[in-house]
């Protein structure tokens, strides 16, 4: 795709059986447009998704890119970003990350390299949260520690090569996972792909360990020390107050990955739309 813009924020939202992702994604645009000075947003879906594009979509999401056709399986549309981005400058999200403040001062940081992998996370208190439930095998196999679910990229050499090597390994899944160790993802997540190319093309080319403010807050249960039968809600004490979110009466500053989908309700929207 031509570039239409010099920096943009971009999700995918490829609606499952039970998740309606393009909410999710035009709740993260309202809140996108609310809280950042550069804010032009993009949506990538597929074409069971496009149908579902409403006149309230439209006004908000300034690109709406179809994905194109592959074998990847569900997050495969994720390895051809760099290829249907309208911006030269991408800000990657996970469709389940809303914003309670500007990240703009990021941008200069993100510059430092061509590729920024968020590192790490952040437990609802702020803190780096040293819980390796999700990453044994990142654990196992020595792979950096990182996450797709805020990223930046531009249009160089260095980030095509990473994306082109996202590809081969989404192309060659089946004998790169039988090479790993105690590795059993049928379908593999996001992360675990990105850490892999991380590892190929060098983690000093696609980190910033000494920005480590470049994270969010991801709200798994063990990271948080609560039931997974549970939800977060159900736990702690959530509170929205004019745009900010706090959890047991903690603001949350960093940018949160609410992950539990039913987080999002018409109050949410509501807010955002007014």
């Amino acid at each position: 795709m031509r570039h239409k813009e010099q920096l943009g924020f971009l999700t995918v939202a490829c609606n499952s059986h039970n998740v309606d992702y393009l909410e999710l994604a035009y709740l993260q645009a309202l809140n996108v447009k609310h809280t950042q000075k550069n804010n032009k947003f993009a949506v990538v879906v597929d074409q069971q998704t496009n149908k579902k594009i409403a006149d309230k979509h439209k006004k908000v999401f300034d690109y709406i890119i179809q994905s194109p056709e592959h074998t990847y399986g569900v997050f495969g549309t994720e390895a051809f970003l760099f290829d249907i981005t309208p911006f030269k400058e991408t800000i990657k999200l996970e469709s389940d990350l809303l914003f309670t403040r500007s990240i703009d001062h990021w941008i200069n940081a993100f510059r430092l390299r061509d590729i920024v992998l968020s590192t790490g996370c952040k437990n609802y208190r702020q803190e780096n949260s040293p819980v390796r439930k999700y990453r044994k095998v990142f654990d196992d196999n020595s792979f950096p520690d990182v996450y797709n679910g805020l990223m930046y990229f531009r249009f160089t050499k260095t980030a095509k090569d990473f994306f082109d090597r996202v590809k081969l390994i989404f192309a060659n899944w089946e004998p790169i996972r039988d090479s790993l160790k105690n590795c059993r993802e049928d379908v593999p997540s996001t992360d675990l792909v990105f850490a892999l190319a991380t590892r190929l093309i060098g983690e000093e080319l696609c980190t910033l360990p000494s920005a480590d403010f470049v994270n969010f807050v991801h709200m798994k249960p063990a990271i948080n020390n609560f039931n997974s039968e549970l939800t977060f809600r159900e736990v702690f004490v959530t509170e929205f107050d004019q745009g900010m979110i706090r959890i047991n009466n903690i603001n949350q500053y960093h940018p949160l990955h609410y992950y539990d989908k039913t987080f999002v309700n018409h109050d949410l929207i509501d807010y955002y739309e007014r």
